[in-house]
């Protein structure tokens, strides 16, 4: 499959066109609901950890700090790409798994047209370059949730809060964050367009291979988020 999905196009224009369609289905669109959740999870990782520090030993900027540790290493690069598997993953399978029961794919090969480099290949393409968007997006709102959530409740302000942000900062958590972006776009869009791909039957058979693309998504984001923890960090 990987084979046939990365040979040379024919008409680079044609993929380039569909690449900018792509950027809008699957990264644009997740904006809000990416949007949305880092603000509450920032702000509850704030609140949680406030909550937690009931001893005098650890200073107050400890909050920032674990809400700035919590959000690089593991809920904006994880924990969205796990929702962004729900949404992105079950879009793709359906609409490929719709193409093929109705032949639209079978028409297209036909037509000399090699339908998984034309279907598959502008999707992996577009969420590879706009996953770590997403993501830089996702951690720079969470950081904020975090603030706001601190400064309702009253219980830090916002120079400890910035303190706790700056301190210990490593960049390279960065870096591990935008590289488990990309690989889990890659993971995301192959798994969900293989399923879609190779579907057989009828509209039922499509929902049935998009839940799977979806529960399998998610257990091979997790078994490569543990394997990238271990090759960049330790």
């Amino acid at each position: 499959m990987l084979k046939i999905l990365f040979a040379v196009p024919s008409k680079w224009r044609i993929l380039w066109k569909r690449v900018v369609s792509e950027l809008e289905i699957i990264g644009i669109s997740s904006l809000f609901i990416v949007g949305l959740m880092s603000l509450f999870m920032g702000g509850v990782i704030a609140l949680n950890t406030a909550y937690q520090l009931t001893t005098p030993l650890l200073p107050d900027y400890t909050v920032g700090y674990i809400t700035q540790q919590s959000t690089f290493l593991e809920f904006s690069p994880t924990v969205m790409s796990l929702i962004l598997a729900g949404k992105v993953g079950s879009n793709i399978a359906s609409e490929i798994g719709t193409m093929r029961v109705t032949e639209q794919i079978d028409a297209l090969e036909i037509m000399g047209v090699n339908s998984l480099n034309f279907l598959v290949l502008p999707k992996i393409i577009a969420a590879m370059l706009f996953f770590p968007i997403l993501i830089i997006c996702s951690m720079a709102l969470s950081l904020i949730g975090g603030w706001l959530a601190l400064q309702v409740s009253g219980l830090i302000n916002t120079e400890v809060y910035v303190l706790g942000i700056r301190s210990f900062f490593d960049p390279f958590h960065i870096t591990y964050a935008l590289i488990k972006s990309v690989s889990f776009a890659f993971l995301i869009v192959s798994v969900s367009s293989y399923y879609g791909y190779y579907v057989r039957g009828g509209s039922l058979d499509v929902g049935k291979a998009s839940t799977q693309a979806i529960v399998t998504s998610s257990v091979v984001i997790l078994m490569a988020n543990f394997i990238l923890t271990k090759l960049l960090l330790f």
